[in-house]
């Protein structure tokens, strides 16, 4: 009786190990798989990413440090107020007295063409799932593992798809900060009245007209917070993606943290830090400017 005792008890004290299954090493196989039969599929869409990326980031290079110190201020006037457009502008500046300019617009470009990708995905994307209600049923749970998945998780397939640098970076970024924007479509459009949809098409209006003069404009605020959220998502990978060679501000936050350069990570983080805050005010004072007041 001791015996049996002492067994049961090991027994709901330990896992079996005999019940073993690893979801991963299917994954691994499925990347595999892929690599093995579409590398040129997934070559082409690199190379187009990176055209893309380096023709962005000459742009900004390119760009005088003044005439974006000039637009963060009209932006933060336009859609703001004055104060803030002088205080975004002075915070922007503050970061070419640091000496990383030239590193941030490099960050800003991957941050740019990672939002741009996630909006020609997801907007479609959120509007196929407020129309079909199976789609959004499928697609809701990847959006659930894409924004609870680990980011550094991300850096692997990446890496193995298109190596090492800005792309893969790209794609990791993507990845992780697409669920917002196509989440708040879906829910923008899904807010707007039946009533008045119902009188879009009494009034002869197709499905398509309903959709680019009724429903979009109505929903208008919450995509413009999707994409607001979106972008603070990408600007959150800046660091992590350092890891596979990106140079930018994240590299110099993780240089700095590898060498105990307080002042080197400190004036990068801070940088970073500025950057989300004048990105977050301007897409908030945007979709603050196109909300329906209430009735």
């Amino acid at each position: 009786m001791l015996q049996f005792f002492v067994a049961t008890k090991l027994f709901m004290s330990t896992f079996p190990e005999y019940i073993n299954f690893k979801f991963g090493i299917y994954v691994e196989t499925f990347v595999e798989w892929l690599l093995d039969h579409y590398m040129g599929f997934f070559e082409g869409i690199g190379d187009g990413v990176l055209w893309f990326l380096l023709k962005t980031d000459s742009f900004l290079q390119w760009l005088p440090w003044w005439a974006l110190v000039a637009l963060v201020f009209f932006l933060g006037w336009k859609y703001k107020k004055l104060s803030a457009g002088i205080l975004y502008a002075v915070l922007l500046t503050s970061i070419g007295v640091f000496g990383l300019w030239e590193l941030t617009m490099s960050t800003l470009s991957i941050v740019l063409t990672a939002v741009i990708i996630s909006l020609l995905i997801g907007l479609p994307v959120g509007i196929w799932m407020a129309y079909n209600a199976r789609v959004e049923l499928i697609i809701k749970p990847i959006l659930d593992a894409m924004q609870t998945m680990p980011s550094f998780v991300y850096l692997i397939p990446a890496m193995m798809f298109f190596g090492l640098g800005m792309v893969p970076a790209v794609f990791a970024t993507l990845v992780y900060a697409l669920p917002p924007v196509i989440r708040l479509t879906d829910l923008g459009i899904q807010s707007v009245s039946k009533e008045m949809v119902e009188a879009a098409h009494s009034f002869g209006s197709s499905s398509w007209q309903t959709l680019f003069k009724v429903q979009l404009p109505q929903a208008l605020p919450t995509i413009m917070t999707g994409i607001n959220q979106t972008t603070m998502m990408a600007l959150s990978m800046v660091v992590i993606c350092s890891m596979i060679g990106v140079k930018g501000l994240g590299y110099e936050v993780l240089a700095g943290i590898s060498r105990v350069e307080i002042a080197r990570a400190f004036d990068a983080g801070l940088s970073i830090v500025i950057l989300a805050i004048i990105i977050d005010r301007i897409s908030q004072g945007v979709a603050n400017k196109y909300k329906i007041p209430e009735q």
